[in-house]
């Protein structure tokens, strides 16, 4: 038995995550980010079936409260209200040094040790655990842990901001595993981290 870590990610098509600091604050995200009813149902499908999602703070505190409060909130449409649903209620872990407490079956990882702990998970679990957080994805990575990239790419340059990875030691061999193509012009590429341990 053993997971695998997939980093899953809305970027342009310049490999950005954000234009602006903190703009993923409204949920939906910003502008840029081209989410309608079909690609938000592929997203809850994909979540539904992560064995547990692991996030960085910045990340965890865009999704909370927002998700927990929106499984009951009637002015959303049923397939936000599910996703509210599907986030709540998985197992995740929030790998934090400042964060102390946290609800929604959440664990919290910390400290200078927090990489050997999730490769400790990742042995323990069976199936696939999201990534959130770029920050956090470049230490998998760096760790040789990052399994595969969830690339949700939209039409859009955004010619600065906050990149997909932080800088790397190396160049990151992939392999497409699969591709698809959704409504508004976003694409997804599926792809294997050549070297993952």
């Amino acid at each position: 038995m053993a997971g695998r870590f997939v980093y899953w990610m809305n970027v342009s098509l310049d490999l950005f995550i954000e234009r602006d600091v903190g703009e993923h604050g409204d949920i939906g995200g910003p502008s840029w980010i081209r989410l309608g009813e079909p690609l938000h149902r592929e997203f809850n499908a994909r979540a539904r079936a992560l064995a547990m999602m692991v996030q960085g703070r910045k990340v965890y505190e865009m999704m909370d409260p927002f998700w927990p409060n929106a499984r009951t909130d009637e002015s959303l449409p049923g397939f936000l209200r599910e996703y509210g649903e599907i986030w709540t209620d998985i197992p995740k872990v929030l790998v934090s040094r400042t964060r102390t407490m946290a609800e929604h079956n959440t664990r919290i990882i910390g400290g200078d040790n927090a990489i050997e702990q999730l490769a400790v998970l990742r042995q323990e679990t069976d199936g696939e655990i999201g990534i959130g957080g770029a920050n956090l994805a470049t230490q998998l990575m760096r760790a040789h842990l990052l399994d595969e990239l969830w690339l949700f790419t939209h039409p859009v340059v955004l010619g600065a901001g906050r990149p997909l990875f932080d800088a790397l030691d190396q160049p990151l061999e992939l392999d497409l595993l699969e591709q698809d193509s959704f409504d508004q012009g976003v694409t997804m590429h599926r792809y294997a981290v050549r070297g993952a341990r």
